[in-house]
């Protein structure tokens, strides 16, 4: 084969060749769509998933303002609540407890058991007192029978001397006999007495054995298991318990506050004041001055103050934290009365077309509302008179993106 022939071979013709480029360019084309397609589903999807993304916000609680406002505060300190009555019972001799009969959070009445102390030697000793104290009064019984003997004796002595049938110191004799016996039985009866005190003393001890409450309260603490040694004495080595349980009189509850030895005037007793707890935030009791604690702490320049409780409520429990505003006193004439509405923080007041809105979360959704704040202030809170309701949380410092129905992921302040 010449080469020329071997030319002809390699010639492409037109025909598959027009064919051949006409596929590849419409390959392209598609390819390129495909991705164009893709790309808008992404940029379509990400806006969806932008607009729809929970806006983080943090919230805060409006609440009701109090009869008197806390503009009425002439002064404010922190403390803690305390018991006055409050005891830590323990047995009064020292014994190994066979039975305890109360648990944290149990009520007790006056008088209740709590523990009971192995008693079988003080039972024992109580009934060797009492069998002394029979005996003593057998040997009183036979006294008396010999007594009244030894009188009738004397009695017939004395008739036979008037008769001349017996001496006189045989009538002396039985005389003598009469003041022996009657000596004996007043001896006896001491005896007795003596038994019965030494049997009130071995009851006293048996009753030690059984512990009770000394008041009605609540039983704060479980100090001691069954098996173990308790003692009205502290003894070294912790094998010794000193107590069974505490016991707190909670309608004994008070505050202790301290307050700066600076402001102290400012506090007088049976003044007007107004409790936190620490755990309840929403939750203002009704107090009032005791008593000024008439000294000083050297280190933290304090004075201790003595408040009341007001109300008395299961969830004041002793140690809790409480904050107390100390108000000024009003004639009930002068009294204001609670204003309408509710407090909010000044930051929860935003800016919106002009208007100032708030944005209440319900079910994980904001919802903005027009307001329209009073002109007088509460520190930091702002009272609106409309448009939002007490326990309603409200949005802290609105983002800028936040709007009327948006989706929010809520968070209290640190």
């Amino acid at each position: 084969m010449d080469n020329a022939e071997l030319l002809k071979q390699l010639r492409i013709d037109h025909n598959q060749r027009e064919e051949s480029g006409g596929g590849g360019h419409r390959g392209r084309w598609i390819a390129l769509g495909v991705v164009l397609v893709l790309l808008l589903c992404v940029g379509v999807g990400g806006w969806w998933w932008q607009s729809h993304r929970p806006v983080p916000v943090q919230t805060a609680v409006a609440a009701s303002p109090g009869k008197q406002a806390e503009a009425g505060a002439v002064l404010e300190a922190t403390g803690y609540v305390t018991a006055r009555r409050q005891a830590t019972v323990s047995a009064q001799i020292t014994g190994t407890l066979t039975e305890v009969l109360i648990e944290e959070g149990d009520h007790v009445t006056k008088g209740q058991v709590l523990a009971r102390l192995e008693d079988s030697g003080y039972r024992a000793n109580l009934d060797a007192a009492r069998a002394s104290v029979q005996a003593a009064q057998a040997q009183v019984a036979q006294l008396q029978a010999q007594l009244e003997q030894a009188r009738a004796d004397a009695s017939r002595q004395d008739a036979l001397v008037g008769r001349g049938l017996v001496s006189k110191q045989a009538a002396e004799q039985a005389r003598t006999a009469v003041a022996s016996y009657r000596a004996q039985l007043e001896a006896q009866r001491r005896q007795v007495a003596a038994a019965q005190a030494q049997a009130q003393v071995a009851q006293v001890n048996y009753d030690y054995t059984v512990v009770r409450a000394p008041f009605a309260g609540v039983v704060t603490d479980k100090a001691a298991q069954v098996g173990e040694i308790v003692s009205p004495l502290s003894a070294g080595g912790g094998f010794t318990r000193t107590g069974v349980g505490t016991i707190v009189d909670m309608d004994s509850l008070e505050i202790d506050v301290d307050v700066n030895e600076a402001y102290i005037g400012r506090v007088q007793p049976d003044m007007p004041a107004e409790a936190v707890l620490d755990a309840y935030p929403d939750w203002r009791i009704p107090a009032h001055v005791i008593a000024i604690v008439p000294a000083a702490d050297r280190g933290k320049a304090t004075i201790k103050v003595r408040v009341a409780l007001e109300a008395k409520d299961a969830r004041i429990v002793p140690d809790m934290g409480v904050r107390v505003a100390f108000l000024e006193h009003k004639e009930p004439a002068a009294a204001a009365a609670s204003p309408k509405g509710v407090l909010v923080p000044a930051t929860a007041i935003a800016q919106r077309d002009g208007k100032r809105v708030v944005f209440v979360v319900q079910g994980a959704v904001a919802h903005q509302r027009t307001v329209t704040p009073a002109p007088q202030t509460y520190g930091d809170l702002r009272l609106l008179p409309e448009a939002v309701n007490p326990g309603d949380s409200v949005v802290i410092s609105p983002p800028a993106n936040l709007r009327d129905g948006s989706a929010v992921q809520t968070s209290t302040p640190p």
